[in-house]
């Protein structure tokens, strides 16, 4: 992702996102010295969608959170969407939408 003080262009994709994520949790699993059968079994998951989510970063977001819970990363998750700290009260004022509004429907 390339960035300056005026323009911040992302060029990842979904895939890309997923796939960041399979190399993490690899990562992980390595460093705890566990085979992909192993996190596998600890997570509750069948071997053969652990493996192809390394792979391809393909997997169910409720197998992915049981991953997330077996490398006692769960918390992480609850990170997701959540709603803005705001640091002042400025902050919450120059808030553009700082009152609840409806999405557009298209």
């Amino acid at each position: 992702m390339l960035t300056n003080n005026i323009l911040a262009i992302n060029t990842l994709t979904p895939n890309d996102v997923a796939k960041q994520i399979a190399e993490r949790v690899k990562a992980r699993r390595l460093e705890l010295n566990l085979t992909q059968k192993g996190l596998a079994i600890r997570a509750g998951i069948k071997f053969a969608t652990y493996r192809r989510f390394e792979q391809t970063g393909e997997i169910s977001l409720k197998g992915l959170l049981y991953i997330g819970f077996a490398l006692n990363a769960l918390y992480d998750f609850g990170m997701l969407f959540r709603q803005r700290q705001y640091q002042s009260i400025d902050d919450v004022l120059n808030e553009k939408y700082a009152t609840r509004k409806r999405g557009n429907r298209k």
